[in-house]
């Protein structure tokens, strides 16, 4: 069975794979997505395709793989970037790795969301810049979890494993929305389900941690942002494809209030956000 492999992984899957019986790996050994033109080459006649969620494997790909592709898996939580509906008309089988990063997701939002409220990106800036001469009671203070409101859009695996970190920071009330209640789940936290936009007006943290599907794409718009309280923290470790209109969503005032620090990697984006997409 010939497998391509779209990336360089840990040697642990290699070897898993080596070891398959009678399975020959085809590798693009590089820690940058492999180029499209080489993706089509490289999946040509193989029987097994190892992706990432950077490659995106829709009708061109499967064409160029031909009849023999029997089985996707994708090294991701998220399979947005697979076309299922064309991969399940070819009878292809599809894997992917639920729940491996849930704890490592969850903090890196925390220590997006602490970053962002107690301003350390700005503050490690003014150090290394000389602007810090001596602690000012006014400077830098920003905004705490104590006896505050978060609220988290999707409450899974991960926004369930965010908010069992931040309980403990004193924060006195969880909203969540969904597709559905989880009472279940959210008997945890006591949080309590809400729309959208009850959600978007009363958070002082609001943490985006939804899968991408065609309801949430796009869910945190213009009309979302506006909801929002002047100060909260908006921190999204979802796909970058649930925020639209992202640089003109918060007018300058919003932009300048104290505590409010933006870290959207990728683009530049104002203040409120924090970003791992």
């Amino acid at each position: 069975m010939a497998v391509f492999v779209t990336r360089r992984i840990p040697a642990e899957g290699l070897r898993a794979l080596s070891q398959a019986g009678g399975c020959r790996v085809q590798l693009w050994d590089s820690e940058e997505p492999v180029p499209r033109a080489e993706l089509l080459a490289g999946v040509a006649g193989k029987r097994g395709l190892l992706c990432l969620l950077s490659d995106r494997i829709d009708r061109e790909v499967l064409d160029a793989a031909g009849p023999n592709l029997k089985v996707i898996s994708t090294m991701s939580v998220g399979f947005d970037h697979l076309a299922l509906d064309e991969i399940k008309q070819r009878g292809i089988r599809v894997g992917y790795t639920p729940d491996v990063l849930t704890d490592a997701t969850a903090e890196l939002s925390v220590a997006l969301l602490l970053s962002a409220c107690r301003r350390l990106p700005e503050a490690v800036e003014q150090v290394k810049s000389g602007g810090w001469t001596t602690w000012k009671p006014l400077w830098m203070c920003g905004y705490g979890l104590s006896d505050s409101t978060v609220g988290i859009i999707g409450l899974g695996r991960i926004g369930q494993a965010i908010a069992r970190r931040l309980k403990p920071f004193g924060v006195k009330k969880f909203l969540y929305t969904g597709s559905r209640p989880k009472p279940e789940s959210a008997a945890e936290f006591e949080a309590e389900f809400v729309p959208l936009t009850r959600l978007a007006e009363e958070s002082d943290f609001i943490v985006v941690t939804c899968a991408l599907t065609p309801d949430t794409q796009g869910m945190c718009n213009k009309e979302f942002f506006s909801r929002m309280k002047k100060t909260a923290v908006f921190v999204n470790t979802s796909r970058s494809s649930a925020l639209t209109d992202l640089n003109t969503s918060l007018h300058p005032a919003q932009r300048d209030v104290a505590g409010t620090r933006s870290e959207h990697h990728g683009q530049p984006s104002p203040p409120h956000l924090a970003s791992t997409d």
